[in-house]
């Protein structure tokens, strides 16, 4: 129990030193082919640890939509010889916690345990045993297969929900992109076991590993523990690149829905994750939706027309062109008129590109939060995870003002004119109003 105390207190609002320092990434590749990110801090006696592959949605195909979402849950409920209840007890017994994150790209498991010798090695000895040798119980699988099916049979009857499975499939089409990451009703329920294992052996190889590490372990001993997370995973490359996203077939589509609001979502395919483009994009649109209040979207719809609460837009970065997305609610009887006018405002924003003005306060903003980016050690493996799995610059969080500081208003005019069409744009409003 004091062990477990410990830990929570660690836990509560306890900064990383590097706000407004270089961060010292280490980088190597194990034996076994495994790619290293490390960050050696002694400040708190804690241990992060996030092993990521690429086995996100994106691996999935029509059949088998569901499959890797479920690979990557099932993976802490039975493994090595350990139940899901005894996993859970190794884990709370040290003050551990164990967690996940997925994508259309990635599938990660992520590790918090203090760094002390015996709450960290048997937190490591659960977490190799998990990463390496899931047992996927037949029962355990049955149960969390009826969970996900019941969780998709609500979430068909949620506006947001069913706006954003529309707009997915108008966007991407085939592309595995466009798959729900859960899945559908029919294919998780046909999956099989030997479906999982087959995605465990093809994508959680060593080679296709990126462990990431930080906290108070020396360089030898973060070597040994990816060593000891990855020695015993396949051998195998890793297979299957994601093939590139087509430009979509411009379309509205309106679907009716009894609630009281309309859901309306816009999108076009946006960035890659090492996209040239990503600063003048990244700027441009905080200033057209994504800087709140400041935004533009925010001041042509809400404060001059209140035509919705809230409006924003954002960029999803992937492997290929992740979405480019605005999305709003409004009240059925204005969503035509709420449509047209966000379809303005971007057109607009697109043609003639921010003001100096608008630009030096997104600037700004973007700087002064940055150091709560990476204000933790939670914070901080979340950047690794994602510098080493899409192979960016070690350099990635200290160029990152300078890139942001070097962006003019040409830049982002050219880069929105470049790549975001408005007349391409897919569309669908939940909860049309009905036709007399």
């Amino acid at each position: 129990m004091l062990a477990t105390r410990s830990l929570l207190i660690l836990f509560l609002g306890i900064s990383a030193p590097w706000a407004s320092a270089t961060l010292p990434i280490q980088q190597w590749q194990a034996a076994t082919g495994a790619q290293v990110y490390f960050v050696e801090s002694h400040d708190l006696p804690i241990l992060d640890v996030s092993v990521d592959f690429g086995a996100g949605s994106g691996t999935d195909t029509p059949a088998t939509s569901g499959r890797a979402a479920l690979v990557l849950r099932l993976l802490s409920l039975g493994a090595d010889g350990l139940s899901e209840d005894q996993i859970a007890r190794a884990i709370a017994d040290v003050g551990a916690e164990l967690g996940a994150y997925f994508d259309q790209d990635r599938a990660g498991i992520v590790l918090r345990t203090l760094s002390s010798a015996r709450e960290r090695r048997q937190a490591l000895d659960v977490l190799a045993r998990i990463v390496q040798h899931p047992e996927f119980p037949a029962g355990v699988m049955e149960r969390e297969q009826q969970r996900i099916i019941a969780g998709l049979k609500e979430a068909d009857t949620r506006p947001d929900a069913i706006a954003d499975r529309a707009l997915m499939q108008m966007l991407y089409g085939d592309h595995p992109y466009g798959l729900r990451g859960s899945g559908e009703i029919a294919t998780v329920g046909a999956l099989r076991r030997e479906d999982l294992v087959a995605l465990h052996h093809s994508r959680y190889v060593a080679s296709g590993a990126t462990v990431s590490i930080m906290g108070a372990v020396t360089r030898e001993e973060a070597a040994a523990i990816a060593e000891s997370l990855t020695n015993q995973l396949p051998k195998s490359a890793a297979v299957g690149a994601v093939p590139p996203v087509s430009q979509p077939l411009a379309q509205i589509r309106r679907i009716a829905h009894p609630a009281t609001q309309s859901h309306i979502l816009l999108a076009y395919p946006g960035l890659r994750r090492d996209d040239p483009d990503y600063f003048p994009l990244l700027l441009g649109n905080h200033i057209l939706g994504g800087g709140g209040f400041t935004s533009r979207l925010m001041e042509e719809i809400r404060q001059k027309r209140g035509l919705a609460y809230s409006v924003s837009s954002h960029f999803m970065p992937l492997r290929e062109q992740g979405p480019f997305e605005i999305g709003l609610q409004t009240r059925k009887e204005q969503s035509e008129e709420a449509l047209a006018l966000t379809r303005k405002v971007l057109k607009d924003f697109v043609a003639n590109g921010p003001t100096e003005r608008e630009l030096a306060a997104a600037r700004q903003n973007i700087i002064g939060s940055f150091p709560l980016r990476i204000d933790s050690n939670r914070k901080i493996i979340g950047y690794l995870a994602m510098i080493g799995f899409y192979k960016l610059p070690l350099t990635y969080l200290e160029d990152y003002l300078k890139r942001v500081e070097s962006v003019t208003v040409a830049q982002i005019k050219d880069a929105f004119q470049r790549r975001i069409k408005p007349e391409g744009m897919v569309a669908v409003v939940v909860g049309a109003p009905e036709k007399e």
